[in-house]
């Protein structure tokens, strides 16, 4: 298969959690992110709103959002199988 085509592995993935303190849904969504990327290896991180104009700007009706490798994957609420999914097809 060219290189071109070829799937990431889940371990060189990356999901960007954008939440702000105090949220409840943000907390369930942390959750469910460190549970999927704790069980395939895949790298994450934690961006706070109330730190960053842009993402306040852009995000802030959404929150919280999930990220895959930088493209919008969900918001609200996280749905485990659908991250797993995402992460390893």
């Amino acid at each position: 298969m060219s290189p071109l085509f070829r799937r990431s592995a889940p371990r060189e993935r990356l999901v960007t959690l954008i939440r702000k303190p105090g949220c409840h849904l943000c907390d369930d969504a942390q959750t469910v992110v460190e549970k999927v990327c704790g069980d395939l290896g895949v790298a994450w991180e934690r961006k706070d709103i109330t730190q960053d104009a842009q993402l306040h700007d852009q995000y802030w009706e959404q929150i919280p959002v999930v990220l895959v490798d930088g493209k919008q994957h969900t918001f609200w609420r996280v749905n485990e199988e659908r991250l797993r999914k995402a992460l390893t097809d």
